[in-house]
This record gives structure tokens, C-alpha cells and sequence, in this order.
């Protein structure tokens, strides 16, 4: 038997393929056994990384500087754009005064991103193309099936057809058939009534023939003629007979009342997979919120919010000048409008990337690796506030030039998908006055406006059909008129709105009922929100620039 191989299997090493290994190279990848480990680091031992063989692979390799290339690179800068940097680089003039982090923690971070991603995958987005091929097999293979029934159901109208007209041709023959009765008749009057004069002319020539023989003189002297009675011919009689007009046949009506084929409908549903709302438990709702951290933003008036990752948040006031904070407030990152001016809403796409609306030049812009790209340019119409879908699309609310008009439209990239502007009735879903319409997508896929001008919350569902409108709860202890600022949900479908005036979070569930305040974080006109992946809340205080962190699930 070969001694490197038996049926019960086991570990050897890589370089004399007979003894069992023991440990294991971090750098070169390599199964060792113990004599083998001095061989194998004959040439360096700085070149490699020994390890007990239960804990391969557990030696981060990092990327060599190259400024100082007998240093690794253990951290990251956030103020050049995550470049990596070695602990030398960080003490030079180039890095001085910036915020450094720690590679380690962003590659366990990126590690469990990954295993998170190859967990939807497996899991979820792989099982759904699974459903979707086994749903298109499925309509395979009942295609002859389809196919054949339509085809009986044409066989059998061509069978009735084929029953009506022998029913038709039934009775014209009928109708014939009482014709030729009448027509027999008719002949047989005539003709009986010809005889009977012929029978009478016969016994009148008769009469005649006696009296010429005969030589009596009163016979032939009261003889009364005849011939003036005969000479009055009955009318000829002369009955034509019936004929068949066959009808043209159109053969293009015939073909339409025969019945008609459909033309094939292919109607495609959007298949929606909520990828950032990894955490699905149920959750229930804390007896008393917790604030959890305050970020001191400086912004003299500071407006949205938006989560980005790991306790990060970008925020903008009326300044043109976009801020990432940490939740310790440390800056992290700053764009810069390049048209001056302060953007009407931000968002974070799909892949991380900062979004900004700009009512001055009508357009939303994307910033890709600290670039400003032009994603939507709007003519007659003006950009507001923006909400990333589940699946990456993107709604914007809008405000036609002339300040009458209102409506939220979907985009995917820069192609416009949906408008959304009236109901049912003709009537507009949004108020018409220029005041602030923050919006957001529930888990279910409503579209929820939290309008000020209308005082109330709008929900419509994915197709744009009105589900409900919220105009605020009664409370004693709420005085101010409800005027709904930010507005956000939970991994609940609950929905959370900031209402300004009264210094509070209205909670509500996805049918628009009203479950409870959050009033007691010393809130202050809040104005922005926005949830994390783990469903905390984040809220910007509009008057002192402070974004607020609160816990208020279980």
C-alpha cells in the first residue's frame, strides 16, 4: 500500500509527501511537517509565517508601502481616500492632522461583508433564479399541452359551425319541399278545371253529332251554340319555379366571427430582492427609546441625513459642502457642490456612493471615488428629495418651474420608469406648494411622501395607487399642528416621521395606524431621517446641527 494514501485519508506534508504535517506557511500556503519547517524557512525566516496547521490562513498579508518598503501597510487614510499607509507614513508631513483606521478592522469588516454577500447569495438571490428557471421549465414543458387545448377549442367551433349550417341547409330544404307542395297544387287546380271544360265541350260535340244525324226539326231549332262559352279561354297558367341565391361569402367576416386569437402577452413583474435589510427577525418596540450618541455636525442649519456604513452618516445644510461623520463626529469626508450651491437632499446608492440632488442646476449627481458625475439633468422641472429603492432604482421628488406641481418619479440610472402625480380621480396625490416632501420605500414597496405642505403622510403603493393618508394623532400633550419633516421605515415595515413643530418621531405601521411617539431624546425640531441596518434611528436636529442615534427596537 502506498504509505502517502490509505482509505482513511490524512494531512501530509507538502515537501516530503510522507510525514504527517504539522504546521502550516501563512505566507507561501504550504502544508509542513516539523523537520520540514527548517528547510522551509532556510531562506528568510522574515519571508514566512509558521503556524499551528488548526490555525492556517489566520495571518493577514499586508500590502507593502511604497515609500518605505521594508514596512507593511497596516492602516488606512481617511482623508486620501483610503490609500494604505505604514505607521512611518503617518508621522510625515504628507498625513499630517488625518484620520487613520486600523486595516485590520476594515478587512474582518470586508470579510464579513463578503460572507454576508455569499450568504445572500446562496440563499436567497441563487433559490430565486432557481424559481424563476423552474417557473420557465414549468411553462416548457405545458406548452404542447396549451397549444393543443387552444387547438380543440377551435376544432370544436368548427363543428358547431359545421351543426349550424347542415341545420340551415336542413331547413332550406324544408322550405323547398312546402314549395313544391304549393306549386303541385296549384298545377293540379288548373289542370282539374281544364278537364272539366274539355269534358263539356266533348258532351256538346256529342249533342251536335246526334242532331246532324238526326231529321227532327225541334231538336235542331232550339239548339243553343256553344262556341261563343268555349271560345273564352281560361287564363295559361305559368309558375315559375324557385331558385337558390347563394349569398357572396366574405371571407374576412367569416374569418372574424369564427373567433379570434389573442396575440401573446408577455407581461414581466419585477422581481424585488431587499439586499440591505439583512436583519429579518421580529422586532418589537422599546418601552422608552434609548439615545445612544449625538454627532456634533457644526452646520449652522442642518438639513438631511443619510446612512451610509459602520456607524457612518453623511449630512448636508445650507452650505455647499457634503460631511461623512463617524459616530465618534469625526470628519471623515467633505464634497463640495461644485455649482455652490446647498443640495435640496443626499442619498447612498446601491454600491455606496454618495447622491446628491441640485436645484439650481436642475440636475441629481452621483459622486464616484471622490468624482461628481451628472446623473439626471430635468428641463421644466427641478429636483427635491431622493430615496433609494431596494432593488437600486431611484425616486426623486420634483417641482415643476412655475411652483404649481408636484410628483415623484422613478428612475433606473438615468432612465425615467414611473410618474407618479395624480389618483384615480384626477386629482393631485401631492400638495402643489413648494415645501419640503421627504420620501421613502417601505420593505412592502409603498412609496411614502412625508408632505408638509399637505400636512400628512402619502403612501401609494409600487403601481403609484393611493393606500392611505396620515395627517398627524391627537394627543393633549401635542399642541403644534403636525407638519411632517423626514420620514424613514424600520426592517418592520413601520414607518417613522419627524414632527417638527412638536419636537417628536410619529411611529406608525404600514396601514398608516399610529402606534407610539418617540418624544423622550430631547429632540429638537427634528427634521432628517434615516435607519441602519440594524434598525437604529438616525435624526438631524435642524436648528443646533446635531444628528442623533436612538435605539428604539428590541
Amino acid at each position: 500500500m502506498d504509505p502517502r494514501s490509505s482509505a482513511q485519508d490524512v494531512h501530509r506534508c507538502d515537501l516530503c509527501e510522507i510525514a504527517i504535517l504539522h504546521s502550516y506557511c501563512d505566507f507561501c500556503h504550504v502544508n509542513l511537517c516539523k523537520p520540514c519547517v527548517v528547510d522551509h524557512i532556510s531562506d528568510g525566516y522574515d519571508k514566512h509565517k509558521i503556524v499551528p496547521f488548526q490555525e492556517r490562513r489566520s495571518t493577514l498579508i499586508y500590502p507593502k508601502c511604497g515609500t518605505h518598503p521594508h514596512k507593511n501597510c497596516d492602516l488606512q487614510c481617511k482623508n486620501c481616500n483610503d490609500i494604505f499607509v505604514c505607521s512611518s507614513c503617518t508621522a510625515s508631513e504628507t498625513h499630517k492632522g488625518h484620520i487613520f483606521v486600523d486595516v485590520s478592522e476594515v478587512y474582518t469588516t470586508k470579510k464579513n461583508a463578503i460572507a454576508d454577500e455569499a450568504n445572500k447569495l446562496e440563499n436567497l438571490i441563487s433559490p430565486t433564479y432557481d424559481e424563476i428557471a423552474l417557473d420557465l421549465e414549468n411553462q416548457l414543458a405545458n406548452l404542447d399541452g396549451g397549444y393543443e387545448n387552444l387547438t380543440t377549442a377551435m376544432s370544436k367551433q368548427g363543428e358547431q359551425w359545421h351543426r349550424e349550417i347542415d341545420i340551415i341547409i336542413n331547413k332550406k330544404k324544408t322550405e323547398i319541399s312546402e314549395i313544391k307542395v304549393k306549386h303541385r297544387d296549384l298545377l293540379q287546380k288548373h289542370l282539374d278545371e281544364i278537364k272539366q271544360i274539355q269534358a263539356l265541350i266533348n258532351q256538346t260535340l256529342l249533342a251536335i253529332e246526334e242532331i246532324k244525324k238526326s231529321t227532327e226539326v225541334s231538336p235542331t231549332i232550339e239548339y243553343s251554340s256553344k262556341t261563343r262559352e268555349f271560345s273564352k279561354l281560361p287564363p295559361k297558367v305559368k309558375i315559375t319555379l324557385p331558385t337558390f341565391i347563394p349569398k357572396p361569402l366574405d371571407h374576412k367576416k367569416l374569418y372574424n366571427m369564427f373567433g379570434q386569437i389573442t396575440p401573446l402577452s408577455t407581461a414581466t413583474e419585477q422581481n424585488v430582492l431587499s439586499l440591505n435589510q439583512p436583519n429579518t427577525s421580529v422586532k418589537t418596540l422599546l418601552d422608552e427609546p434609548e439615545l445612544v450618541a449625538t454627532i456634533q455636525t457644526g452646520y449652522e442649519k442642518l438639513r438631511s441625513v443619510t446612512y451610509l456604513k459602520e456607524d457612518c452618516v453623511w449630512t448636508c445644510g445650507l452650505t455647499k459642502d457634503i460631511k461623512c461623520f463617524n459616530i465618534k463626529g469625526e470628519l471623515l469626508h467633505t464634497v463640495s457642490n461644485k455649482s455652490k450651491q446647498w443640495p435640496s437632499d443626499i442619498a447612498v446608492d446601491s454600491d455606496g456612493n454618495l447622491l446628491f440632488s441640485d436645484w439650481t442646476s436642475r440636475t441629481v449627481n452621483k459622486v464616484n471615488n471622490g468624482q461628481i458625475e451628472e446623473l439626471i439633468r430635468l428641463q421644466g422641472w427641478r429636483p427635491g428629495y431622493l430615496c433609494v429603492t431596494s432593488n437600486g432604482d431611484l425616486l426623486v421628488i420634483m417641482f415643476s418651474d412655475d411652483e404649481t406641481q408636484s410628483k415623484v418619479v422613478l428612475y433606473s440610472g438615468s432612465t425615467e420608469k414611473q410618474t407618479i402625480q395624480f389618483d384615480d380621480e384626477g386629482k393631485p396625490l401631492y400638495s402643489e406648494k413648494l415645501k419640503a416632501k421627504y420620501i421613502t420605500e417601505n420593505r412592502n414597496h409603498d412609496i411614502c411622501v412625508a408632505d408638509f405642505g399637505a400636512r400628512a403622510v402619502v403612501v401609494v403603493n409600487q403601481n403609484g395607487k393611493l393606500r392611505w393618508r396620515y395627517t398627524g394623532h391627537h394627543s393633549v400633550t401635542k399642541k403644534e399642528p403636525f407638519e411632517p419633516y423626514g420620514i424613514t421605515t424600520d426592517s418592520q415595515s413601520r414607518i417613522m416621521t419627524a414632527d417638527y413643530n412638536n419636537h417628536c418621531i410619529h411611529i406608525l405601521d404600514q396601514d398608516g395606524q399610529f402606534l407610539r411617539y418617540i418624544d423622550n431624546c430631547d429632540l429638537q425640531n427634528p427634521f432628517s431621517l434615516c435607519v441602519d441596518n440594524n434598525d437604529n434611528l438616525f435624526v438631524s436636529e435642524v436648528l443646533n446641527g446635531n444628528v442623533k442615534k436612538i435605539k428604539f427596537l428590541r
